[in-house]
């Protein structure tokens, strides 16, 4: 953690450009992989803080490093050995124009939402087989073949993530797994909560700006949005400690409820911390307060990895099927 803190000092202090600090920051970050543990291991925790560690520094840079670690964890779920150095990236977006097809140890078609573009050296990516299943396959990026385009990103929030399309011409890859083992393993969820410990890492930075406000001088009505700040941020705090339990406790379980209901009360608890913390600052932090504005602008985008309404349904679907209780 310490060294992970002196990168991220580091990052903020320089006087580079973002684009050149992010690509700098993430190979440092890269470098300590071997340190930082796979989810359902004793240390899911620690993962997750590790994470919102970094994302209170930038959602740029964790967006990039979360997605680093998902992938080298299911390779490791999986069994996989892997020796590859760089950066990797887990690219699971579905629904291009042109769908990935693989055939003989060749894959051709378009795969959209990759981040990381130009920065990714290796990759894990779903694609559909012949009987609609999800198949994992892993790709080189240094191929031929390989054709990119960051052009149709038009984001100011997660605007230096360099997200775009990737169109592959009889790219080399390896098959993962079974048909269906990426949506099925126990991991899929496990690594679902990472992604919110990284929306918790962006809303605790801009809950400190305010308490920052408030001990430096304090009005009543900063106190009283500051109160439902700590609330909101203490009880998803509870949640993170309560599930990174019950995942190391039954590793082979998915959890899927209680990480689902932690990643819907993870966002309500980042969706206050925004409201809340803009009412009481006012305009000035998002005019003058450069990290507070990145945040400002970086998370509301992040946070639409969630899929709202339907997630939430989901939580009652589940909730019905397991006879859930409300009794305390």
């Amino acid at each position: 953690m310490d060294q992970i803190k002196s990168i991220l000092n580091e990052f903020e202090y320089s006087h580079l450009d973002l684009p050149t600090r992010l690509k700098m920051a993430i190979a440092q970050l890269v470098e300590l992989t071997p340190s930082i543990p796979h989810p359902a291991e004793g240390q899911t925790l620690k993962r997750w803080q590790i994470l919102a560690q970094v994302a209170s520094c930038n959602l740029n840079l964790v967006k990039w490093f979360e997605s680093h670690l998902d992938a080298l964890s299911i390779l490791h779920e999986l069994g996989i050995e892997n020796e590859s150095q760089g950066l990797w990236a887990i690219w699971a977006a579905e629904g291009s124009p042109k769908p990935l097809s693989y055939q003989d140890g060749y894959v051709s078609g378009l795969k959209t939402w990759c981040s990381g573009i130009g920065v990714v050296q290796q990759a894990v990516l779903t694609y559909k087989n012949q009987q609609q299943q999800s198949q994992l396959i892993s790709i080189e990026l240094d191929q031929a073949g390989i054709h990119t385009d960051i052009s149709n990103w038009h984001a100011l929030g997660m605007q230096h993530t360099q997200t775009g399309i990737i169109d592959f011409n009889q790219v080399k890859a390896t098959l993962i797994g079974k048909p269906n083992q990426y949506l099925t393993r126990a991991g899929f969820w496990h690594g679902a909560a990472g992604v919110a410990a990284c929306w918790y890492g962006s809303a605790s930075r801009l809950a400190q700006i305010l308490i920052g406000a408030c001990e430096t001088r304090q009005h009543d009505y900063h106190l009283m949005y500051l109160g439902e700040v700590i609330t909101a941020l203490e009880t998803a705090k509870q949640h993170f400690y309560r599930v990174a339990e019950l995942i190391d406790q039954q590793p082979e379980l998915s959890h899927e409820l209680p990480i689902r209901i932690l990643r819907a009360h993870v966002e309500h608890a980042a969706t206050v911390v925004l409201d809340r913390v803009g009412k009481a600052l006012g305009a000035r932090p998002y005019c003058e307060d450069a990290v507070f504005a990145q945040h400002a602008a970086d998370l509301p985008v992040f946070m639409r990895q969630s899929h709202a309404a339907f997630d939430l349904k989901q939580i009652a679907v589940l909730g019905l099927s397991e006879q859930y209780s409300c009794q305390l």
